[in-house]
């Protein structure tokens, strides 16, 4: 792996309330090697999406700034390609047209057997190559989801960033998606950045795990190595105490930090009660 290839320094956010200015995010340092896989979690309104919109180009810092590859990030990209929670499929187009305009985007100038090729590449990668014909609404939730993987990557980014891809899914297909989605990156070697809240999600996919602190003014609180040897077999994970004591890592930062923020908002209401 290529150290630093991408990079955030000092970053942080923040944004005009009616109440004043509101620090979303502070002295955020964080460095990421080509073909990581790095899952950011935390609890709600810890900064996560802020991150991921940060590197995506969505938002400016207003604090640091963000090296990807060489280059500093100013605005979207296609080297940066994003997988949300919801699919965001065009309704109206098939499987293979939703991914098809993708491939457009990104081998302008290319021959429609070029094109074919790499829509067919993409949806095989996915398992979705059977359905080309589909439109959304004729196809399972994963199946969208599936789609949608299959479009982020037909642009050929540089980072995949993906906002709590698996969230709304039902457990089996959620497994079903982290499976596929090890095999993959294994394949592409992408460098990848995914939100999640779930712990077992994060351990089983990463090659760290980087835990936020609570908001406001959150930040990095720590970074957790996963050595767990690839590629990874959930099966034989179950039984896996190193698999166990990582996950009893992750779980004790996050319950450490909801207790703190319990006690002190506890503390609060009393000065207010008193008051």
């Amino acid at each position: 792996m290529t150290s630093n290839y991408l990079e955030l320094s000092d970053v942080g956010m923040r944004f005009a309330t009616p109440k004043g200015w509101f620090d979303a995010l502070v002295n955020v340092n964080l460095k990421i090697a080509k073909g990581e896989f790095i899952s950011l979690i935390g609890h709600s309104g810890c900064g996560k999406s802020t991150v991921l919109n940060l590197v995506a180009g969505l938002n400016d810092p207003t604090a640091g700034g963000i090296i990807l590859d060489g280059r500093e990030v100013a605005g979207p990209g296609p080297e940066r390609s994003v997988v949300f929670q919801n699919h965001a499929l065009l309704p109206w187009l098939s499987v293979y047209q939703n991914v098809e305009l993708a491939v457009r985007q990104v081998m302008k100038g290319a021959g429609k057997a070029q094109i074919d090729e790499q829509v067919r590449y993409y949806l095989s990668l996915v398992q979705m190559d059977h359905a080309l014909d589909k439109k959304p609404h004729e196809i399972s939730g994963g199946m969208k989801q599936r789609v949608g993987i299959a479009r982020a990557l037909s642009l050929q980014p540089k980072v995949l960033l993906m906002d709590e891809p698996f969230g709304a899914l039902d457990a089996l297909t959620r497994a079903h998606l982290q499976d596929a989605l090890m095999e993959i990156q294994a394949e592409l070697h992408n460098t990848v950045i995914m939100i999640t809240h779930d712990v077992d999600e994060a351990v089983l996919l990463s090659d760290r795990i980087v835990m936020m602190t609570n908001g406001p003014a959150a930040t990095i609180g720590e970074i957790l190595d996963i050595t767990l040897p690839r590629p990874r077999d959930r099966v034989a994970l179950a039984d896996n105490p190193d698999y166990h004591h990582l996950r009893q890592q992750v779980l004790s930062f996050l319950y450490e930090k909801h207790s703190k923020v319990t006690r002190l908002k506890s503390k609060a209401d009393s000065k207010a009660a008193v008051a």
